[in-house]
């Protein structure tokens, strides 16, 4: 991880149950992998931090999984000859998110969002691929966190979620005595759920339903927040 967070995380991490540890340590059984899981903290340096996005637990999929929420690493191309990829096209809330941000660029108008739209609109200024869009999220300062780091099936994701709780707690409270403390945008009931675990009412928080669901387009918050950020372009 970038050494900016070297204590910092050392000291959450120590806050986890001594078998979850255990378990983490033996590096099998869960993805993403030891050496993967923490890749958010890899790339954005701690006192970059404007933002903290927080998903829920890692994508489902051994090879969508890479330690940044809301990345779908089995996502190469974001676009094609017919619009979205297919790729894009299977994972909702990333189409949504697009769709999203292409509207509020004004590239496309909320009545049609349509594959036929996004065939019309000049691509050359935007970027293409998925590790392009995380390297902007980044490029404003938003940290892509799950509140679970690992997955191993669906059934025990509550359990994860949990475990990590107190990591995400360490994190957040020593977070919390920045001079300025991360905004927290938060996805969906899920969470904001975290409010009655976790301490947010520390910190300035921005909740937004999920971009699962089809309003998420033209919700106008969401098109403030993240137009300002440009993250579909080069």
């Amino acid at each position: 991880m970038h050494p900016s967070w070297g204590s910092l995380i050392l000291q959450a991490y120590g806050a986890l149950d001594a078998e979850y540890r255990t378990f983490l340590e033996q590096d099998s059984g869960y993805f993403p992998t030891r050496e993967n899981f923490f890749n958010a903290f890899s790339t954005l340096p701690k006192q970059k931090v404007r933002y903290i996005l927080f998903g829920q637990d890692p994508y489902p999929r051994e090879e969508s999984a890479g330690g940044y929420a809301f990345i779908d690493e089995k996502v190469k191309r974001l676009f094609s000859d017919t619009g979205l990829s297919k790729e894009v096209n299977r994972a909702t809330s990333l189409r949504n998110f697009i769709k999203m941000a292409l509207v509020a660029r004004g590239d496309l108008h909320i009545e049609d969002t349509s594959q036929e739209a996004i065939v019309k609109v000049d691509k050359a200024p935007l970027i293409t691929t998925i590790k392009e869009l995380r390297e902007n999220f980044e490029h404003n300062g938003v940290l892509l966190l799950n509140t679970a780091l690992v997955f191993t099936q669906k059934r025990d994701s509550n359990k994860h979620i949990k475990a990590w709780r107190p990591f995400m707690q360490t994190l957040l409270e020593m977070l919390s005595e920045e001079e300025k403390p991360p905004t927290l945008i938060l996805f969906g009931n899920h969470a904001r759920s975290l409010n009655r675990t976790l301490p947010l009412e520390r910190f300035e928080s921005i909740a937004l339903e999920h971009p699962y669901n089809h309003t998420f387009i033209g919700n106008k918050n969401a098109q403030n927040l993240f137009g300002p950020m440009k993250l579909l372009e080069k």
